[in-house]
């Protein structure tokens, strides 16, 4: 949250800080999360409630994500997402390859899943449609890094964490740029284990006739069913689908990210 966001980017903050916690939560955790005095964060909390932005029950004396942020992620899901665009594209994907796909845009700098078909057997994974996840370890944030403009990727390489999962995990930055020029040369990128033991992929960005970046789209599998040396054998496969989706993106005034 920038310094300048004043008390709207608090508010946004205490609903992400409500949301990280994936169930209902009760004042005091948000309040052993929170910068903010407890007068201070319970008017907030009490605000966004009356807003319809949190749901508060009596009963159990928790607070909730409220419906009125199902009708905002419904409506940014349809305007601002790639995956209504790019659903029979997935669903061809999925079909021909009997592999899982996942559909990603970048999002401050990580990795947020818009869309997800699952493999014919599927696999047990951290990646799921609504997530977000490290854009530096995993095979759709790399192919989005690679293509960002300088500003967007200086900015983007401050937000990341290198945190060790694996490893493989690329463990600096140093490590990253190196590997993202490696990314542009070939066109397309890998997950080589790096977010999660046994779980490889291939990547390509979805990017407009300008080279924006939109998002990036990827085959993912497990070392126990197959290998990287066959997931490469389906880059051109991903590199054409994922330029059908921008093709059409852009027919549809797609907004760029920025």
């Amino acid at each position: 949250m920038s310094a300048g966001d004043g008390t709207v980017g608090k508010a946004l903050d205490v609903l992400d800080r409500v949301a990280a916690i994936g169930r209902p939560v009760r004042f005091g955790e948000v309040l052993a999360q929170a910068a903010y005095p407890k007068p201070t964060l319970y008017r907030f909390m009490q605000t966004l409630t009356n807003q319809g932005m949190l749901a508060y029950d009596p009963d159990r004396q928790t607070y909730s994500l409220g419906v009125r942020l199902v009708r905002l992620a419904h409506a940014a899901w349809a305007q601002s997402s790639l995956a209504p665009i790019a659903r029979p594209w997935l669903d061809k994907l999925s079909h021909d390859t009997g592999e899982t796909i996942h559909l990603a845009q970048l999002d401050q700098g990580q990795v947020l899943y818009v869309d997800k078909r699952n493999a014919a057997r599927p696999v047990e994974m951290f990646a799921q449609a609504g997530k977000v996840g490290p854009a530096y370890c995993t095979g759709v944030g790399k192919a989005m890094l690679a293509w960002l403009d300088p500003d967007a990727l200086r900015d983007a390489l401050q937000r990341q964490a290198f945190h060790r999962f694996t490893a493989q995990t690329l463990a600096n930055r140093d490590q990253l740029v190196v590997e993202l020029e490696a990314i542009r040369v070939r066109g397309f990128a890998f997950d080589r284990e790096e977010h999660e033991p046994g779980i490889i992929c291939v990547a390509a960005p979805i990017l407009t006739r300008a080279g924006r970046v939109m998002g990036a789209l990827s085959i993912t599998s497990t070392t126990a069913s197959t290998t990287l040396a066959a997931l490469t054998e389906r880059a051109p496969q991903i590199i054409a689908t994922a330029a059908e989706i921008a093709a059409e993106a852009e027919s549809w005034r797609f907004p760029e990210q920025h």
